[in-house]
């Protein structure tokens, strides 16, 4: 079952069942916080709250006659609720200022009313004629004197006010040798408890305002559209130390011919399973486009900056390649390019340069070939950094030029900017005929994802999908199991690959 819950106008699913797994994944952190509550409590308890004792005296409610002015009504033994209506009214006689200072006075206690009263508390034993009271001290001996104290002065109190009933001891207090609180064992089990609960909603309110994106399921949560391919994070999958990554803190190059030590990210040396998801993404489109003759430009954009958007148009487009497909590849993020570090290309002459009028279209397109005995793909860099790079990518010079391009490719891969930041990439929808959403695991969040596919929509864009990228087993669940297995899986495969390759290496050399 699911519950809805609507922040900032957007509704968004909450799964009981994600909220039961993300306890259930840090049970060990529950259980240690539930210990330590438990320990403390304990301590707590031994150290700071001082044992108290209880001395109880009981006593039995005779009523044989009531006094009605001159006259009197006997009334039977039998008649059993009319003793346990005068209950109540020894009570109230018998926590009377001067009831309790004759108490103090024959226990000999250094106490005042007030302090008595608080020490004393009286009620019916299950609803009979019969009832207790108990005395509760820090010093036993001091609760027995008072409890002695009580069951004799009362019942002559009784007596002196009420006339024709009586009270008459049935238990008479004795020296109490255990203490009744605190409870050790209970005390100790109430702080792991607390903890327990404490921690799970911790755990709870965390996953309920937590609207990151890390499973396919948030994504089917924030929009309708398939995810076409999950991408592993490359880092995590390569042995190398070289990471071109997302943030400004890993940036690198990624070109042919890396380094040792480097992961490599694009081409054909990138890990076993992110080829195969890039394979996957390659076959998905194909299906998505009935037309074969034609040429289908496709736009790569994302929500948020750092998704990883730009690593996915370039490794489509050389998995197009792989197929004998023309392929070419267009930076269009004029603002924060970053194809040329990706690929052996210059980044001027480029896009921005041609829009303005600035090269000729020969200018632009240049080879890329990441590795001689790999099929090459076309790419166009984005150029110098324009000032209003919406208007030149909503130019009709952009749309003749795309016009053009057509006649000469099978597939154009747009990288856009993305949708989220800026506009740019809703201007050039309408000359694409269909868009890729890249999602980052652990980054992006369904509110800007749901928001993102908003803006596609209203321009009526065709959205293809979703590329989950940059993904990662640390949610544990299913995820993690699945990846552990498929990874280890293809193990084999990767294994059987690279000593096919170096057998014909070697045949080759003979």
């Amino acid at each position: 079952m699911d519950e809805k819950t609507i922040n900032n106008n957007d509704e968004i699913e909450i799964d009981l069942s994600r909220l039961i797994g993300a306890v259930v994944n840090k049970a060990w952190l529950v259980g240690l916080v539930a210990v330590a509550c438990a320990v403390v409590t304990f301590l707590g308890t031994f150290f700071f709250i001082s044992p108290k004792y209880q001395s109880t005296a009981m006593f039995y409610v005779n009523n044989n006659s009531l006094s009605l002015g001159e006259a009197s009504l006997s009334i039977t033994s039998s008649d059993i609720s009319a003793s346990r209506g005068l209950v109540k009214s020894y009570i109230v006689i018998l926590k009377t200022r001067e009831s309790l200072n004759d108490v103090i006075d024959y226990a000999g206690v250094d106490r005042t009313y007030a302090e008595l009263k608080s020490m004393i508390s009286a009620e019916a034993v299950d609803s009979t004629e019969i009832f207790q009271v108990v005395v509760t001290s820090e010093d036993p001996a001091e609760a027995e004197k008072i409890a002695d104290a009580i069951a004799y002065i009362l019942p002559k109190r009784i007596s002196s006010i009420i006339e024709g009933t009586s009270a008459k001891v049935v238990d008479s207090a004795v020296l109490p040798v255990k203490p009744s609180s605190p409870s050790y064992t209970k005390n100790t089990m109430l702080g792991f408890a607390i903890g327990l609960a404490l921690m799970a909603a911790i755990i709870v309110l965390r996953e309920l305002m937590d609207i990151t994106i890390r499973t396919e399921d948030d994504i089917a949560q924030s929009c309708k559209h398939p995810v076409l391919a999950a991408v592993p994070d490359m880092e995590l999958h390569s042995k190398g130390g070289y990471y071109y990554g997302y943030g400004s803190s890993k940036k690198g190059r990624a070109k042919s011919g890396s380094r040792k030590g480097q992961v490599e990210l694009v081409g054909g040396n990138i890990s076993f399973v992110a080829a195969e998801a890039y394979k996957l993404l390659r076959t998905k489109l194909q299906f998505s486009f009935a037309d074969e003759g034609s040429c289908r430009v496709i736009g790569v954009s994302s929500a948020l900056t750092s998704e990883g958007k730009s690593l996915s148009a370039v490794n489509l487009a050389y998995s197009m390649s792989q197929l004998g497909k023309r392929v070419l590849l267009v930076d269009c993020d004029m603002r924060r390019p970053s194809l040329s570090e990706k690929l052996p290309i210059s980044k001027a002459p480029g896009l921005s340069d041609f829009l303005t009028g600035q090269t000729a279209a020969d200018n632009l397109i240049q080879l890329c070939g990441i590795k001689e005995d790999e099929r090459a793909f076309h790419a166009i860099s984005s150029g110098h950094i324009p000032p209003n790079p919406m208007e030149l990518l909503s130019s009709s010079r952009m749309e003749r030029m795309l016009a053009r391009l057509r006649n000469s490719y099978d597939y154009i891969i747009l990288d856009l900017p993305p949708v989220g930041e800026v506009s740019d990439a809703l201007t050039v929808t309408k000359l694409t005929d269909g868009m890729l959403v890249v999602v980052r695991q652990n980054h992006c969040d369904r509110i800007a994802l749901n928001a993102a596919i908003r803006q596609f929509e209203f321009v009526d864009a065709k959205i293809l999908g979703i590329v989950f990228n940059c993904i990662s087993d640390e949610r544990g669940g299913y995820s993690k199991r699945y990846y552990k297995k498929y990874f280890k899986k293809n193990d084999g495969y990767e294994k059987a690959a690279a000593r096919a390759n170096s057998q014909s290496r070697v045949r080759v050399e003979k």
